[in-house]
């Protein structure tokens, strides 16, 4: 049997991790800025976080959610404090795409309603409703058409007060990144996170707050819509919660009432998730994590925007797009080949840092030195 070929592969095979480097099987070290798609939070193989998973693995690794899990007691009161969120409820998943479905099934429970209000540049996941209402048409399988999506301009307030006058007893939720990761690390404006609260109080609509990609104090904050002021009614979790052990979740609040079976998974929640999860969540309060993530990433962005030929340096905290020319297309290639340094990108141009929570100056710098030279040879 062939793996079923869907993932465009550099040659490269990554067999060892310690906090923001990686080494291939040939001992060539890399510098990680890309965190596995701004999964590593706290760094790869930190040891408090393999002690944890280590000693649970070595009492139990699984059981139903058909009993009590205290780990899922501890990580709700966790979160709560971690996040300054402590009223609302915890619902644990597997995957962001599966946080975002059960977040919009959620919200239409809720209200009774239909209609999702998305907008363009937006990715929820490739899994049924998610996809629907992530803006790339190519992804999007017949089945998974609906017209229950409206996508609006990102950051347009007219648009958004327009939609809700048309229509606005009929919307379900509105569902938004607090920065568009796959759109190109485009934050969302603070007016316009507080105009969407204002909206969906007025007409009784779900707030979903994205925080896939752009929470777990990847922005500085603990989730980047903290930055406008304003709750959501919903936050999805997933990517950092876990530092690469597969975990995910919603955060409820709590005038949402839950009955048994309404919603539901076979894994989500599991003795090794919650001790993944735990343990990125202490070690982020003992690192002080939120700090660093925006201390070390305003450095970062204060040093890029000072290269004449970048277009744009957009993001908070150690979540950063780099928009350069078309004729700078080959600059992620070189920082990998030449330099030995992973990041991310986005379409068409845009170089994209997830690096780990607790990267250091001195990585930063070299990351800088590299860029540099890539530019400028």
């Amino acid at each position: 049997m062939k793996l079923f070929d869907v993932y465009p592969l550099n040659p490269i095979e990554i067999v060892k991790g310690e906090g923001s480097l990686v080494w291939d099987n040939n001992g060539q070290e890399y510098l990680d800025l890309y965190g596995g798609h701004a999964v590593i939070s706290i760094g790869h193989s930190h040891p408090h976080y393999v002690k944890r998973l280590t000693e649970q693995l070595n009492k139990i690794g699984f059981y139903s959610n058909s009993i009590r899990i205290k780990g899922q007691e501890e990580l709700a009161e966790k979160l709560g404090q971690s996040s300054g969120k402590s009223e609302y409820q915890l619902f644990l998943c597997n995957s962001g795409a599966e946080a975002n479905e059960n977040a919009l099934k959620l919200a239409s429970f809720y209200n009774g309603r239909k209609k999702i209000i998305a907008f363009k540049g937006a990715f929820h996941g490739r899994t049924s409703l998610a996809v629907a209402a992530t803006d790339n048409p190519k992804i999007v399988a017949p089945v998974n058409e609906t017209s229950n999506i409206v996508f609006l301009p990102f950051n347009d307030l007219d648009a958004l007060n327009e939609a809700f006058q048309s229509y606005g007893n009929e919307i379900a939720a509105v569902i938004i990144e607090g920065i568009q990761g796959v759109g190109g690390i485009k934050p969302a404006n603070d007016d316009f996170l507080r105009l969407i609260r204002t909206l969906c109080d007025t007409y009784n609509a779900v707030y979903i707050a994205d925080s896939v990609q752009c929470g777990y104090a990847r922005s500085g904050k603990f989730y980047s819509h903290d930055h406008a002021g304003v709750d959501a009614d919903i936050y999805t979790m997933a990517k950092g919660m876990g530092n690469g052990f597969p975990v995910a979740g919603i955060s409820i609040a709590a005038k949402f009432k839950p009955w048994h079976g309404m919603l539901g998974t076979t894994f989500g929640g599991n003795h090794l998730a919650c001790a993944a999860a735990l343990a990125v969540l202490e070690v982020m309060e003992d690192e002080n994590l939120l700090l660093n993530a925006s201390t070390v990433g305003k450095y970062l962005m204060e040093e890029l925007r000072k290269f004449q030929q970048v277009r744009e340096v957009r993001g908070k905290g150690l979540m950063i797009g780099i928009d350069l020319p078309e004729e700078l297309s080959h600059v992620k290639k070189d920082l990998l080949f030449k330099h030995h340094i992973f990041t991310g990108e986005a379409k068409p141009n845009v170089i994209r840092l997830l690096p780990a929570l607790n990267l250091n100056k001195a990585h930063a710098d070299r990351f800088l030195e590299a860029f540099n030279r890539t530019l400028n040879p």
